[in-house]
């Protein structure tokens, strides 16, 4: 695509920029009297990237905002533009030439685009609007004469409540009503019998953390008020295609939980104090429990652990007697071969494999034929020169996620053998690349399924002479 001439934006304003770039041209490891030098960069309205070398904080202290306030103030200058303009993320790159004269090329935003993490690279391209990766699609599976656990004791859990919290404020029959038209759900028995004694509503509180603490203590977590409870979907637990693609969800026989990314059974009502999600889970595994308490990790996108049998043994404090990880025996869907895991295709194939990743290798390029022909295969990942022939990935006729090196993406486009089955792609840069002509790539790409362009802005300046 060709080069747009700046907007009148304060974000297409060169004067915007100059003191990110100063301050890139400052600390560059290119920086040459006698030649040109090149930057690059990203910033977005949450995070940035700048290839920058900071002063270490003194012994004993931990880094401060203002050991590095000249790069925040910078910074600030761009993202304020970002946010007047309604830009999330911008890359970018420049050249500046001895004389000082500066060519900045602004990269983005594209609403097919993620943003790249960590680099001004593109991230993910999303080939058609609106789509998900397979496991954010899964709905749970249903699970015949699935129960209640025998210990869920509505009276038993409403005397233990009610001792331990004799103030409470409990919430009234119709503001329990109004959280379950909002959510869509009827809410479990237990829950409701929960939040009859209390409403865990601050105000009620009176600003007293030690009141707030008893509710939890009560509780067994810091329970949310009626207006807090949520839908635990897949939805709640956004993941990048890049990473969410290699994701596979997986539920064994004798699981209580089971693996997905979310369920519309699962009614997230606390927090662990640590940022991990209680819910209660409406939808559990071949071996669970209706009404089982289960926990959502922070850190991880899939899967749930089980807490308790019962919103009532949550209370008591009787953990559950089945097994929070079961083991299975059966080969992993998603398998990684490289220089410390599998060392051959042919060790990672087999009809149940979904995500495939080919990571550092030292020895000859694979073949991708012992994959060929397999039902689940949706994810191929491949780090660059690891492919014996490229051009094998057209038979791999289920693909919704491919993430290959330039080189690699070149071979299929000029083939014109680029599978119609990706839903996204993405490719891989290594070390210092020059953005533009992974950009150039990217639209290339882009362009197949008739997807907006990475846009590309070009603004020239001058910075004074390279010392």
């Amino acid at each position: 695509m060709a080069d747009q001439k700046p907007s009148l934006l304060s974000i297409g304003d060169f004067a915007t920029w100059e003191p990110v770039l100063r301050l890139l041209l400052a600390g560059s490891k290119e920086q040459h009297a006698a030649r040109s030098t090149r930057v690059a960069g990203r910033i977005g309205r949450h995070s940035w990237s700048l290839d920058l070398r900071r002063q270490l904080p003194p012994p004993g202290r931990a880094a401060q905002v203002d050991d590095m306030q000249e790069e925040v103030d910078a910074v600030e200058r761009v993202r304020r533009a970002l946010a007047d303009a309604g830009v999330d993320d911008v890359s970018f790159t420049a050249e500046i030439q001895p004389s000082g004269k500066a060519v900045l090329r602004l990269l983005g935003p594209s609403p097919a685009v993620e943003p790249g993490i960590g680099t001004p690279h593109p991230g993910a391209l999303v080939l058609v609007d609106g789509s998900l990766p397979e496991p954010w699609r899964r709905l749970p599976d249903p699970v015949a004469g699935a129960e209640p656990a025998p210990s869920a004791d509505l009276e038993l859990l409403e005397r233990q409540l009610r001792e331990r919290l004799p103030d409470a404020i409990g919430a009234t029959e119709e503001e329990i009503t109004a959280a379950e038209g909002r959510l869509g759900i009827t809410l479990p028995d237990e829950l409701k019998v929960l939040y009859r004694v209390t409403r865990a509503r601050w105000e009620d509180w009176n600003d007293d953390y030690e009141a707030a603490r008893r509710d939890s203590t009560a509780v067994g977590c810091e329970l949310f008020d009626l207006d807090g409870l949520y839908i635990a979907d897949a939805s709640s637990r956004h993941c990048g295609w890049e990473f969410a693609a290699m994701e596979a969800v997986d539920t064994p026989p004798d699981a209580a939980v089971q693996g997905l990314v979310g369920s519309p059974g699962w009614i997230a009502f606390g927090d662990n104090g640590g940022g991990d999600r209680l819910a209660i889970d409406l939808t559990p595994g071949p071996r669970g429990h209706i009404g089982q308490v289960i926990m959502l990790s922070h850190e991880e996108s899939t899967g749930a652990a089980l807490v308790a049998d019962s919103l009532t043994d949550l209370v008591l404090d009787r953990p559950s007697a089945q097994p929070s990880s079961p083991q299975g025996q059966r080969p992993p869907a998603a398998a990684w071969v490289n220089i410390a895991r599998l060392k051959s295709v042919q060790a990672a194939a087999h009809p149940g494999l979904e995500v495939l990743s080919i990571g550092v290798w030292d020895s000859a390029p694979f073949s991708l034929a012992p994959v060929t022909g397999l039902p689940r295969l949706r994810t191929l990942t491949a780090y660059p020169g690891t492919l014996a022939d490229p051009l094998e990935i057209a038979g791999l006729s289920g693909l919704e996620f491919l993430q290959l090196g330039p080189q690699e993406w070149r071979v299929l486009l000029d083939a014109r053998a680029v599978p119609r089955s990706l839903l996204a792609a993405a490719i891989v840069v290594h070390g210092n690349q020059d953005p533009l002509p992974i950009v150039a790539l990217a639209n290339e790409i882009l362009a197949l399924w008739d997807r907006p362009q990475i846009m590309r802005t070009v603004l020239e300046g001058f910075l004074g002479p390279v010392a």
